[in-house]
């Protein structure tokens, strides 16, 4: 059977972390859904860079914005909106048969505005009522700035996806703000079935960090066989350790008394996803930040290489609630080398957040190459 559709039977639903206009148009995304199992997608500043820069995708739109005065935001703003709505109608079908479970389609707020708490609210109401679907997720950075936007934009029924999330205490900090945010919305009358949410967890990021930090330390004089050791084993090891402790905080969070009252009114738990599961290292199987992270109520959202490469070599189990004790204790060997996953996981949003800032201002710059008469 193949390996994408096992998946489902495991609790997890695969999104694409991937999107250009050709998708919808050609069908490749109705295949997706028809063979793999494919149940949504995500989109950021990156890949829609990738999308204008490396097709001909959106050639009408440019030739009719063209001399029309618009500015690269507003355009680029029509082009990810057309193609958000695009792939919502796509996934309407598995959305409708799954009761509003999923089928979404992904679209984030400007990363500039990742440490601003009214400017992120503000852009993404604006953002939900131009994109008009009940399938589609605004994406809101987990930044410090992030969490109130994302409880107040939960109290007000949108669908956030929660993104650029490392650290399992800002997790917590998710989560219990989405409880807070259904809360507030229930109060206002408001219909707990019709929110989803997803809390986007980044996986080899935080592997490719805590590599840096642990060749550095290898390299460094004095150190000795005992804490060679300890580095050596750690390498590769921390992002699904991180990972499995923040799904067990997630098995802890929606599993309470206050969660059930929530889940009594219709409310929908919020999925923890996976995101940034390309294996970086050599050293690592390719499909390593799949197989190690199945469980139930999670997605993970794979750009194409790793889908085909798990549909031809994927192996699926349980593996998300194997050997908790183990990821604690990993974690707690990096914290006894030196190494602090607080700073790492901190400088990892905040270099997450300038990545993000780049590709948009190197979209905006592509887009506005594409104007020029």
């Amino acid at each position: 059977m193949n390996p994408l559709r096992q998946l489902e039977e495991f609790g997890q639903a695969v999104w694409m972390d991937n999107l250009q206009r050709s998708y919808i148009t050609h069908g490749t995304l109705k295949k997706l859904i028809d063979e793999d199992g494919l149940k949504g997608l995500t989109s950021n500043p990156t890949i829609f860079q990738k999308a204008v820069s490396g097709s001909q995708d959106y050639a009408d739109l440019f030739t009719a914005a063209r001399g029309k005065g618009l500015s690269a935001n507003d355009v680029y703003e029509q082009l990810a909106i057309r193609d958000i709505q695009g792939a919502a109608d796509v996934f309407r079908p598995v959305f409708d048969a799954l009761k509003g479970k999923d089928g979404f389609a992904s679209l984030e707020v400007s990363p500039a505005l990742a440490n601003q708490t009214q400017a992120t609210m503000e852009e993404a109401r604006r953002l939900w009522k131009q994109l008009d679907r009940p399938n589609v997720m605004v994406k809101v950075p987990g930044t410090e700035a992030g969490v109130p936007a994302f409880e107040q934009l939960t109290a007000e029924g949108l669908n956030i996806n929660v993104t650029l999330l490392f650290s399992q205490e800002r997790y917590r900090q998710i989560a219990h703000a989405y409880l807070t945010g259904l809360e507030r919305f229930a109060k206002t009358g408001g219909d707990l079935s019709k929110v989803a949410s997803v809390a986007s967890f980044f996986v080899s990021r935080i592997d490719v960090a805590a590599d840096k930090e642990i060749e550095q330390r290898l390299k460094a004089a004095g150190v000795s066989p005992e804490q060679r050791k300890l580095l050596e084993g750690l390498s590769g090891k921390v992002a699904i350790a991180n990972a499995k402790l923040a799904y067990r905080s997630y098995q802890e969070i929606f599993s309470t008394p206050r969660w059930k009252a929530l889940a009594a009114k219709g409310a929908r738990a919020q999925r923890v996803l996976w995101a940034s599961t390309s294996t970086k290292s050599p050293k690592l199987r390719d499909v390593i930040y799949v197989e190690e992270l199945i469980g139930p109520d999670t997605v993970n959202t794979m750009p194409p290489a790793t889908i085909d490469a798990f549909r031809d070599h994927g192996k699926v189990r349980t593996s998300l609630v194997e050997d908790v004790a183990g990821a604690k204790e990993t974690m707690r060997q990096l914290e006894a080398s030196g190494i602090s996953m607080k700073t790492l996981t901190d400088r990892l949003t905040v270099d997450g957040v300038r990545l993000f800032e780049e590709s948009f201002s190197a979209l905006l710059a592509a887009v506005a190459e594409q104007l020029r008469p």
